[in-house]
């Protein structure tokens, strides 16, 4: 086995070995889970330090037959698109289950479908089989639904079925398209690598790039498929919450990046258009219905839909630094955003309320929590000197020679995030403060361990983005080669 299987294959390991402890040793659960998410984290770092920054080839494959008679192999590689996605993947993995500490009821069966949530989110990362993509990106929908189902909130089954059915609604258009590809390539294959060296005529990619279009935009959500992401992030537990912002949203943008773009260029190039529409209506939208949440977590769930509207403009304009800024948006996004998540979750622990008008004042008494807060929000707005700038600028200034237009209203939703997080801030930390919460306890030791990685990379990032940048580049320079660069 090499590194890209134990990425893949030891949070298994971990859930089997969950599943064989009995249900009374919480304390012994919580640290074999945890140990083997840092046993993860660690093999991620180990891939970026043996990364070759030079090169856009797939790095470190994994290939052999599995199923001969459909010519299915069992087939990891990594490169450029991927690596910083696994290491996202790792990192909030380990964080959030650090943060899974306060779940107090079937500890056992909840730690079970985290792993196995982990090594769908890694397998989705690391295939270059169709086959093999299709089902770790199915089996991230089975653990998902119960983590939202059982240890949401008061409409957790509501939420929960709306994501099961949303998404799968999408598997299976991008079903019907891995199929049509499978059939249609000469020889029959699911090998992403090959299907890329097949030709296609248009009108047969633009059918098919429509199709996989709806799987992954269901998943990042682009406008108007987004109505499930609100209802899930707020009743879904707060470590579930980060995976679902940090890592599952970027499952979608990513298949554009490995599966659309790559296999089917012209339908890209001709779908275009259309994309930035959708990304700019998203960043709008998105902002505007953030601004107008009471609930902490809703809101922050909103500017999911805005943020990610980014992903989607630099995707659509076919630029060196639009495409490589929406990597790297998908990056910074999961950072800042499970940031995010982790402080509403520490405040709801104490409040036990996310209402936003309830609020005010309480600086003076969580001055360290309310120093993280500013911090983080001055990230998503997009402050100079923060990685949410860096990605978010490197969009506009890639999107503003192809689609000038689109770039002057997407500005539109930069505003509208210092508006709504500046808004939130006013009403959580200044003013006078309610006395309800003349008792409340500041951020502890271990909250703290979950948000300083983090921020540190967001503060990297913001100053220095080659340290992302280097890894994504070379890849990005060869994908842009074959879609044939920006519409003339």
């Amino acid at each position: 086995m090499t590194i890209l299987s134990w990425l893949v294959f030891l949070p298994l390991v971990g859930m089997f070995g969950v599943m064989l402890t009995p249900g009374k040793q919480e304390r012994f659960i919580q640290l074999l889970s945890t140990l083997m998410t840092a046993a993860v984290l660690l093999l991620s770092l180990k891939l970026l330090a043996s990364f070759d920054l030079t090169s856009s080839q797939i790095q470190f494959q994994e290939r052999w037959l599995w199923i001969p008679q459909l010519n299915v192999h069992y087939h990891l590689g990594v490169d450029g698109v991927s690596i910083l996605m696994i290491f996202a993947t790792g990192l909030l993995s380990f964080l959030a289950c650090i943060a899974s500490f306060g779940i107090k009821s079937r500890v056992k069966e909840y730690f079970a479908l985290y792993l196995l949530l982990e090594t769908g989110m890694m397998g989705t990362f690391l295939s270059l089989d169709l086959f093999l993509f299709y089902i770790f990106w199915e089996v991230v929908l089975v653990p998902m639904y119960f983590l939202i189902g059982i240890w949401g909130g008061p409409r957790k089954e509501y939420a929960a079925i709306k994501f099961f059915l949303y998404t799968l609604a999408g598997s299976m258009f991008m079903l019907i398209g891995i199929l049509a590809l499978y059939f249609n390539s000469n020889p029959h294959t699911f090998n992403i690598l090959e299907l890329t060296h097949n030709q296609f005529a248009l009108r047969f990619q633009q059918i098919l790039f429509l199709a996989f279009f709806l799987g992954f935009a269901i998943k990042v959500p682009v406008f108007p498929f987004h109505t499930w992401l609100p209802d899930a992030h707020v009743e879904a537990p707060t470590p579930i919450s980060v995976l679902l912002a940090g890592v599952l949203l970027k499952m979608g943008t990513y298949g554009f990046y490995r599966i659309s773009y790559p296999i089917l260029p012209e339908a890209a190039r001709w779908f275009g258009p259309f994309m930035g529409i959708l990304a700019v209506i998203g960043i709008i939208y998105g902002g505007f219905v953030a601004f107008a949440q009471t609930d902490f977590k809703k809101m922050v769930a909103y500017s999911s839909v805005s943020h990610m509207g980014f992903v989607l403009l630099g995707l659509a304009v076919f630029t060196e630094a639009g495409m490589t800024g929406a990597m790297l948006q998908m990056f910074n996004h999961a950072m800042i955003t499970g940031a995010l998540f982790l402080l509403v979750g520490v405040l709801y622990d104490r409040a036990h309320t996310r209402d936003l008008n309830s609020f005010g004042g309480i600086w003076v008494k969580t001055p360290v929590y309310g120093a993280i807060l500013v911090f983080v929000s001055l990230a998503s707005l997009g402050l100079p000197g923060l990685a949410g700038f860096v990605s978010e600028f490197m969009v506009l200034l890639g999107s503003f020679p192809v689609y000038r237009w689109m770039t002057i209203a997407s500005c539109v939703g930069i505003l509208l995030a210092a508006a709504y997080l500046l808004y939130m801030v006013q009403r959580v930390l200044l003013g006078k403060l309610n006395p309800k919460w003349a008792s409340l306890s500041d951020i502890n030791k271990l909250e703290i361990f979950t948000l300083v990685p983090l921020m540190i990379l967001i503060l990297l990032i913001g100053v220095y983005p080659m340290v992302a940048l280097k890894y994504i580049t070379p890849t990005m320079n060869a994908l842009l080669q074959t879609l044939g660069g920006p519409p003339v």
